[in-house]
């Protein structure tokens, strides 16, 4: 979070904060779980995950599920 701290410094406001924050989570969870952060993203963001989506689906969004490995692995 240090590099994380300082690039928070700058944001307007405590929401702006918050959304970088989970931005830079999803970001590094794509990283760790060795999927490309390019394919990821928009992967993600295309599926929009709601709170009217199934447990199951939901799981198919996360980095470490096989559907994201398969859609988007380096």
């Amino acid at each position: 979070f240090t590099v994380g701290r300082k690039n928070w410094l700058f944001s307007a406001s405590p929401k702006g904060a918050a959304s970088s924050a989970i931005v830079y989570t999803m970001v590094e969870m794509a990283k760790a779980n060795d999927l490309n952060t390019y394919k990821y993203l928009p992967y993600l963001l295309s599926q929009r995950p709601d709170d009217k989506m199934s447990d199951e689906q939901l799981e198919q969004l996360a980095p470490w599920s096989e559907t994201a490995k398969t859609n988007c692995q380096n």
